[in-house]
């Protein structure tokens, strides 16, 4: 049985006194949400921190707010089941609650957050095992070594990013809110990413992740596809977000498209966007936006299923993403 190694565990009340305490222990202090990533990467000695701070008493965070526009902001702890079963979010974000509803299992989402999914550490085969699976074939890069079993020849670590969210809140442009001691700012949930299986996080490690804001419903239409061996429990090894602006005669204005589980990030297929700007969805362009994914879709054998037929599938996806935005 793997067992957590010792830690203090501290359960703050408000947002600020949780930034405090990350702030007073540094790099040994960790925020905790629902646990169910962090928790299981303790075990296994991929994340080790001294102190935990525990999120679950911050009131605040657990809040879902319908705006006068129609955006809403969700609280980082808000639970993925009440997101899933949520009524506004299933009539004017079905794509966001689809794509939750994807994750894992009904067990895990009644306990995992929306701010934990999206801050959900990214994985590998040779990373998501246990201390001494790990150690037998030397330590890589991402935790303890300093080589990728991935890429042996490469400078650089190529986890995955393998959140469900990610790719359709990063298609449909929201944003996310963080605080820290200096005070609170907002950016693009895109920019929240980096193309680093290590450093995989704009975010600086005493910000709190505290809301995420989705934009008002309009002439925009999202969808969301997962690819996994299983329909149930397993991450992603291809999660296609798409996000497509209308104008009155059906023409695309403005198209993005994120692919997630085969990149550190939630890679754009941007030739794919290219070809849609500026016309009608016919069946012919949704062909032909779908072959362009393929060149960004740069699988390797970090997960699950054999890597060229992932890479040979993802324009089937892209295509039927972009379909069920039409």
């Amino acid at each position: 049985m793997l067992r957590l190694p010792a830690f203090t565990y501290y359960r703050p009340k408000t947002a600020t006194a949780a930034v405090a305490l990350k702030q007073a222990h540094g790099k040994d202090a960790m925020f905790v949400a629902g646990g169910t990533d962090l928790y299981p990467n303790m075990k296994r000695r991929q994340q080790t921190p001294l102190h935990v701070v525990s999120l679950q008493d911050i009131e605040e965070l657990h809040l879902v707010e319908v705006q006068k526009d129609g955006s809403v902001a969700i609280g980082a702890m808000a639970h993925l089941t009440a997101l899933e079963m949520h009524p506004y979010l299933q009539a004017h974000f079905p794509a966001l609650a689809h794509a939750i509803a994807e994750i894992s299992t009904p067990l895990l989402r009644n306990m995992g957050t929306i701010g934990g999914n999206l801050l959900l550490d990214t994985r590998c085969n040779y990373y998501d095992q246990t201390h001494e699976w790990r150690e037998s074939i030397s330590f890589c890069m991402k935790k303890d070594g300093d080589i990728c079993w991935v890429a042996p020849g490469s400078p650089r670590c190529w986890a995955v990013q393998s959140s469900d969210t990610v790719p359709v809140v990063c298609a449909m442009e929201a944003e996310v809110e963080l605080v820290s001691p200096l005070g609170t700012r907002r950016i693009k949930a895109d920019d929240l990413y980096r193309d680093d299986g290590i450093q995989y996080l704009t975010k600086q490690p005493e910000e709190l992740l505290t809301r995420i804001i989705l934009p008002a419903p309009g002439s925009w239409k999202a969808s969301y596809l997962k690819l996994r061996r299983r329909g149930t429990f397993d991450f992603p090894v291809l999660g296609v977000g798409v996000c497509l602006w209308f104008d009155a005669d059906g023409i695309v204005k403005k198209a993005n498209i994120r692919l997630g589980g085969v990149g550190s990030y939630a890679i754009p297929a941007t030739d794919s966007e290219r070809l849609l700007v500026g016309n009608p969805l016919t069946d012919e362009l949704i062909a032909a936006a779908g072959t362009a994914a393929m060149k960004p879709a740069r699988a390797m054998d970090n997960t699950d299923l054999d890597v060229y037929w992932r890479k040979k599938v993802a324009p089937v996806f892209v295509a039927r993403a972009l379909r069920a935005c039409r």
